[in-house]
């Protein structure tokens, strides 16, 4: 089949290219516009499109999805289907238009979170098992017929990096199984149970500062949550301190004020007070600085049993 392929970030590369290696013909495809990023504001072409762009392929990136010169452009492909992994909310007369419809590869086990931030909410909610899901467009976001489902168990410190890298390659497999059943007519869909439906919105920067008070659980995934993008924040000596790692020290509740550092030592590591429990830093930033170890840290700065985080 002719495909269009649209998508952005690196979760989508997996299923471009297991679709490049397939006998279906990749005859576009559309992605975000380049974008300013670090401190130089130097525009940057996204994941897909540096891939893309290396294959040969043809590269859209439109501003406005509902502009007439981009509906004739991909008019122009003669697409037959429309495969999207990770990639903006699409007009009807876009997702439309292939006469075998529109694909959507999502992360998570529809109708549980739907949104921008399945793998994120996943693990910050502290789920066991999530997965991916194909399903055919429709009008509101998330909600259309569900073709395939794959479940995949989260490991008890599995962060939303390590999450999402072994999602986007299980995610590509079913993505080419699915668009094999639609071009033979063996594909069957069934609805979404709406009662079933929770949402994934945005991460936004409130979410991201870490409640010392929250139970060490919440806190603990939260920071896993986060990990490595955007990074769950406290305070430390007035400064942003991010938290990539950490672990629950089992059989020890603590007594002290919520955020307070219990100790701080080669011995120990770094110990912090939680709601009903205690967290051990393992892997932390400080504002201006590089990612280090815990034992980096500690090596960096003196710090003193009953400082406060927060």
């Amino acid at each position: 089949m002719r495909i269009v392929f649209m998508g952005t970030p690196e979760f989508a590369l997996p299923s471009l290219e297991l679709l490049l290696k397939s006998e279906h013909q990749v005859v576009g495809v559309v992605t975000q516009p380049d974008k300013p990023k670090g401190r130089g504001l130097k525009l940057s072409a996204s994941p897909v499109k540096e891939f893309a762009g290396k294959q040969n392929l043809k590269v859209l990136t439109p501003v406005d999805l509902k502009s007439e010169e981009f509906y004739q452009t991909l008019s122009e492909l003669k697409p037959d289907l429309t495969a999207v992994v990770a990639f903006r909310i699409l007009p009807e007369r876009v997702f439309g238009l292939p006469p075998y419809g529109t694909i959507n590869l999502h992360a998570s086990l529809l109708p549980k979170y739907r949104g921008a931030a399945p793998i994120n909410w996943a693990i910050i909610k502290g789920e066991k098992k999530t997965g991916v899901t194909t399903f055919f467009i429709q009008r509101k976001v998330d909600t259309g017929n569900i073709v395939l489902q794959k479940e995949v168990e989260i490991s008890p410190e599995e962060t939303c990096g390590e999450l999402s890298l072994k999602l986007s390659q299980i995610g590509a497999e079913v993505l080419l199984e699915t668009i094999n059943l639609v071009e033979t007519k063996e594909a069957k869909t069934h609805s979404q149970n709406e009662l079933e439906a929770t949402p994934a919105p945005k991460i936004t920067d409130e979410l991201c500062k870490i409640d010392w008070s929250r139970p060490v659980e919440e806190v603990n995934n939260l920071i896993r949550g986060l990990s490595p993008i955007p990074g769950a924040f406290t305070f430390f000596r007035g400064k942003l301190l991010k938290i990539y790692k950490a672990e629950i020290v089992t059989g020890q509740e603590g007594s002290t004020e919520p955020g307070r550092i219990i100790s701080a030592d080669k011995s120990t590591g770094i110990l912090v007070q939680a709601g009903r429990g205690i967290l051990k830093l393992k892997e932390l930033q400080l504002e201006g600085k590089k990612k280090i170890t815990a034992d980096e840290f500690l090596r960096g700065y003196r710090i003193e049993a009953g400082e406060k985080l927060g």
